[in-house]
């Protein structure tokens, strides 16, 4: 079984009620990770999981395009469509290759269903976001003319990405477009950075994409910046949507990609509780959502990380215990558990490691 992430932005991060209806319409058929919201970006992004996440980003465009109009849309982030892009990432073990056919699936969906011109980018295409949204656009791959409303659709694949703001309050939007431009792979800056910078309500902000995690996480971002602009010119930062724990740094306390995949599993068991009924498992059903809100808040320190990755592990013998476990929420806690303890220091590996030498039995039981 597949296990992959959909992670769509819209053109609308103001009205709670348009962004609640689009998160219900992909949470019917998916699981919903998380909903982030940016009023002066005028943008949402949206994560989902699981088995079914083409169904769940295909419901939640389908109501993007009844309830968006571009037309009088007004947002500092540049956007071609109302769903302006689909991107499907890969997690665990799920090859790059099954992220292709399904962005290809939804995008074919999106068009011959709702008639959005779609364009495939990354690894799903021969376009690039920049190329799309430039002055001279290519055509798009399916259909022509823009969508009355919707504009047109950027559906593709891609590995993991952390898309990460900082203000920068001592410094004009000029000055901060300059070390945009200075930070950018693009320019001969860090690799796989991707870099714009806006003028927001709280000043100059720094809005960059980081496609090369291995080379630069969020830590080497924010300190390049520092070493270019100054201590006193960095503000707040911002981790917008999901970071994946063995890339994070404190501003992704809370977000943390494994640990709501990990509370995700733990609602699907409590709806399965509900379901089944019966007093026990309806008592079950209440500790699981408990369990699920803590793992959502899930910190980003070392010693909450090991303690996420213990009890992602022991979700799934509850479950399995409750007679509720399926393969998709297996594969959720077993993914989500992994990429936990894979973001372990080597001082947290020796500090417990009897906790460790448990968890990775746990990790590798068949049991589990």
């Amino acid at each position: 079984m597949d296990l992959v992430e959909a992670v769509p932005n819209f053109s609308e991060g103001r009205r709670q009620e348009v962004l609640e209806a689009i998160s219900a319409a992909a949470a019917t058929p998916g699981h919903v990770l998380d909903l982030d919201p940016d009023p002066d970006h005028h943008r949402a992004v949206l994560t989902l999981a699981g088995g079914t996440v083409g169904q769940a980003a295909f419901a939640a465009v389908e109501r993007a395009v009844q309830l968006i109009d571009l037309g009088p849309h007004a947002g500092v982030h540049p956007r071609v469509g109302a769903a302006d892009v689909l991107p499907f990432v890969p997690l665990g073990a799920t090859p790059m290759e099954a992220c292709v056919r399904l962005a290809h699936e939804v995008g074919e969906l999106i068009w011959r269903e709702l008639r959005v011109p779609v364009y495939f980018y990354g690894r799903a295409g021969r376009h690039t976001l920049p190329q799309i949204r430039s002055a001279a656009p290519p055509p798009p791959d399916l259909g022509s003319a823009p969508h009355p409303t919707a504009g047109f659709a950027c559906v593709g694949a891609r590995p993991l990405l952390v898309a990460y703001n900082l203000l920068l309050p001592g410094l004009a939007v000029p000055e901060a477009a300059a070390l945009a431009r200075r930070l950018r792979a693009s320019s001969g800056g860090l690799p796989g950075v991707q870099a714009l910078a806006f003028g927001v309500t709280a000043g100059a902000q720094l809005s960059m994409n980081l496609t090369d995690l291995d080379a630069c996480p969020p830590a080497r971002a924010l300190a390049e910046v520092v070493g270019l602009a100054g201590e006193a010119a960095i503000g707040a930062d911002q981790v917008v949507g999901l970071c994946p724990a063995r890339y994070g740094l404190p501003a992704a306390g809370g977000r943390i990609l494994e640990a709501r995949l990990a509370a995700a599993a733990a609602r699907g068991g409590a709806r399965a509780c509900r379901a089944r009924g019966g007093e026990e498992l309806q008592l079950l059903a209440a500790r699981l959502e408990a369990e699920a809100a803590s793992l959502a808040a899930l910190d980003w320190s070392q010693g909450e990380l090991l303690g996420g990755a213990e009890r992602a592990a022991a979700l799934r013998r509850v479950l399995r215990a409750a007679g509720i476990e399926d393969p998709e929420l297996a594969l959720m806690l077993e993914v989500a558990a992994g990429g936990l303890r894979a973001a372990l220091s080597g001082p947290t590996l020796n500090r417990f490691r009897a906790r460790v030498e448990a968890l990775d039995r746990w990790l590798g039981s068949d049991e589990l």
